[in-house]
């Protein structure tokens, strides 16, 4: 499977209608989706379709027609995440109508061709399955382990500092859970 970690963006014109194509990471959906119904108040539609991981490790798929006929946009775009085995993506597209009808096939296919050209254009990356780990330290360890974080590319979700010690939750592949484990038993960290 594959992911995005960066919105991206394609424009596909047909028959005198544009589709404006987005995909992004699922993390952004929501903001993303009203900042296009607010910059677009004059689009016909703005189209959506997911594919995300829930807390389950089970895939949930989701999206709207938004007043295009039932079946013709977000079905076909769902189609194209399925295919390209993306996951925890999002694809959003604003469609402003150019007065020429394209009929049911015709919206498929356009549909699927911004899918799939939006999809084409992002930068995706193998996904890994992530975990949350837990681990306190004490104060003075905090600018080592702010280096290896950093160094490694592992991000920290939160950190909460109590009078005694630190508490860092992270969210890491087994592999980074490993490294961390070991730099952590490395530098005797409590």
């Amino acid at each position: 499977m594959q992911t995005l970690n960066e919105i991206n963006f394609y424009r596909y014109e047909i028959k005198k209608s544009i589709f404006i194509a987005f995909a992004a990471p699922i993390s952004g959906f929501d903001a993303l989706h009203v900042k296009l119904k607010a910059e677009h108040p004059k689009a016909a539609h703005v189209v959506w379709a997911y594919r995300k991981l829930n807390e389950y490790n089970q895939t949930v798929e989701n999206g709207s027609d938004d007043g295009e006929p039932k079946g013709t946009s977000a079905q076909p775009i769902l189609s194209v995440l399925r295919g390209a085995e993306f996951i925890n993506v999002c694809v959003l597209i604003v469609r402003y109508f150019g007065g020429v009808k394209l009929g049911t096939g015709g919206l498929v296919r356009a549909y699927q061709t911004a899918a799939k050209m939006v999809l084409g254009e992002a930068k995706a990356y193998l996904y890994e399955q992530k975990e949350e780990f837990v681990f306190s330290s004490k104060y003075s360890f905090t600018p080592k382990i702010e280096y290896f974080l950093q160094k490694t590319g592992i991000t920290f979700e939160n950190r909460d500092f109590n009078t005694d010690n630190i508490t860092w939750k992270i969210q890491v592949t087994k592999a980074q859970k490993e490294e961390l484990e070991r730099f952590l038993e490395k530098i005797n960290y409590l």
